[in-house]
C-alpha cells in the first residue's frame, strides 16, 4: 500500500469530498482516461450526462510523481477503487469480443464503474467510414468525391473478416499465443493502396487472408463448430463483415489503412484545386495572391483526422451512450431506494423515540 495520500484515492475519497462540499453544490464526479487524447473524446460523451446534481471531471490517473498511461494503468491500479464518484473510461481492445476468456475481459464486463468504447479504441471511431470525405473536405477545401471510403472499408472489412474470427476464436481460447494481434496485423497489412484501382490492393489482401484462413483451419480440423459459434457471439455484439475495421487494433487501422489512404485523397484534391486556381487566375500576381492564401488555408490530414467527431453517427458511439444512461439510472435506482431505507429507518426511530418520551411523562 502507498504510503501518500494519492497513492490510496478511491471512490470514497471523492466522495467524502462531496460530502464536505456545500449540499447546493453539483457532486463531482472523476473519470479517469487512458491518454490524453482521450480526454475530449470521454469529455463529449460524459457532458451529456451531467445534471444540475453532477457533473464530471475527465484527467489521467496519477501515481506517486508521475502519470500513468495505458489501460493496465487506468484499470488495474483504480479497479478497487473505483465507485459512484470515481469511473475509469477505456478502450475496449479485445476484452470486450473476449467475453471474460482473461481477467482484464472480465474487469471490463463486470465492473459497473469501468466504461469502454465497444470498438477497440478510439481511433476506431475516428477513423468511421461515413465521414472520411468530410474529413477530406476539411484538410483540403475541396468537395470533389474522387474515392469511396465507404465501399474500400466495406471491402477491407470483408476481405479481413474471416481471418477476424479466427483471431478472437484464438484469443478466447488457452493458446491465444499461437496467433496474436501481432501475427493478425502482419497478415492484413494492406499496404500501397493506388486510389485509382483500389481493388488492386484489396485482391492482394483477400489472397493472403485466405492463405492464412486455410492454414489455421488445417492447423485446427475440429474447431469448425466453436468457429462458427465465435462468429454468431460476435454478431450478437454486433461485429459483421462489413465493420470489421471498427474492431481491429486501432493503431493498425489509423496509421496503415486509413491515414495514408487519406493523405493520398487529400494531395489530390490539392494538386486538383491548386491547377483550378492556375487555370483561372488572370495573371500571376492573382494566381500568387490565391494559391498563397489557399495554401494558407489547408489542413493537415493527420490531425484533422485525430479531431473527427463523425463518429456521433456510429452505433458503436449509441452503445456507449446506452450503457452509461443504464448505468446512471441503475445507481439512482440503487440510490433512490437507499434513501428509502435511510429514510423508513429514522422514522422507525423517531416513533420509537416518540413512544418511549410518552411513557416516561405517564
Amino acid at each position: 500500500m502507498g504510503r501518500r495520500l494519492r497513492d490510496n484515492i478511491t471512490s470514497h475519497y471523492f466522495e467524502a469530498a462531496n460530502r464536505l462540499a456545500s449540499k447546493r453544490a453539483r457532486r463531482k464526479v472523476i473519470a479517469y482516461v487512458e491518454s490524453y487524447d482521450d480526454v475530449f473524446f470521454w469529455r463529449t460523451i460524459l457532458s451529456r450526462f451531467e445534471t444540475q446534481d453532477r457533473y464530471f471531471e475527465v484527467m489521467l490517473p496519477t501515481r506517486m510523481s508521475h502519470l500513468e498511461r495505458g489501460k493496465k494503468a487506468a484499470i488495474s491500479s483504480l479497479l478497487n477503487g473505483v465507485g459512484q464518484d470515481m469511473i475509469a473510461c477505456v478502450d475496449a481492445d479485445y476484452d470486450y469480443l473476449m467475453q471474460g476468456a482473461s481477467p482484464n475481459s472480465r474487469m471490463l464486463l463486470e465492473n459497473p464503474y469501468v466504461f469502454h468504447t465497444f470498438a477497440y479504441s478510439i481511433e476506431n471511431l475516428q477513423c468511421y467510414a461515413s465521414t472520411l470525405h468530410d474529413v477530406a473536405v476539411a484538410v483540403t477545401l475541396n468537395d470533389h468525391q474522387i474515392f469511396d471510403f465507404n465501399d474500400f472499408m466495406r471491402q477491407y472489412s470483408e476481405a479481413i473478416y474471416p481471418l477476424y474470427v479466427w483471431n478472437i476464436w484464438y484469443y478466447r481460447s488457452t493458446h491465444y499465443g499461437e496467433f496474436t494481434i501481432t501475427d493478425f496485423n502482419h497478415i492484413i497489412d494492406v499496404g500501397d493502396i493506388n486510389i485509382d484501382y483500389p481493388e488492386i490492393a484489396l485482391e492482394r489482401l483477400r489472397k493472403k487472408v485466405g492463405r492464412a484462413v486455410e492454414k489455421l483451419r488445417q492447423r485446427n480440423p475440429d474447431a469448425r463448430e466453436s468457429y462458427q459459434q465465435v462468429k454468431e457471439d460476435m454478431k450478437r455484439l454486433g461485429v459483421n463483415a462489413h465493420n470489421t475495421y471498427l474492431y481491429i487494433q486501432g493503431h493498425h487501422l489509423f496509421d496503415h489503412v486509413t491515414l495514408p489512404l487519406l493523405e493520398r485523397v487529400c494531395n489530390r484534391l490539392m494538386r486538383e484545386r491548386e491547377r483550378e486556381i492556375s487555370r483561372l487566375s488572370l495573371h500571376n500576381v492573382q494566381y500568387q495572391t490565391e494559391i498563397s492564401s489557399y495554401r494558407n488555408s489547408v489542413g493537415d490530414a493527420q490531425k484533422m483526422l485525430k479531431k473527427n467527431m463523425g463518429y456521433l453517427l456510429s452505433p458503436q458511439y449509441e452503445q456507449i451512450l446506452d450503457a452509461l444512461k443504464a448505468a446512471w439510472e441503475s445507481k439512482k435506482a440503487v440510490s433512490s431506494a437507499s434513501q428509502q431505507e435511510q429514510n423508513k429507518t429514522l422514522n422507525n426511530e423517531n416513533h420509537q423515540n416518540r413512544e418511549a418520551t410518552f411513557r416516561a411523562r405517564k
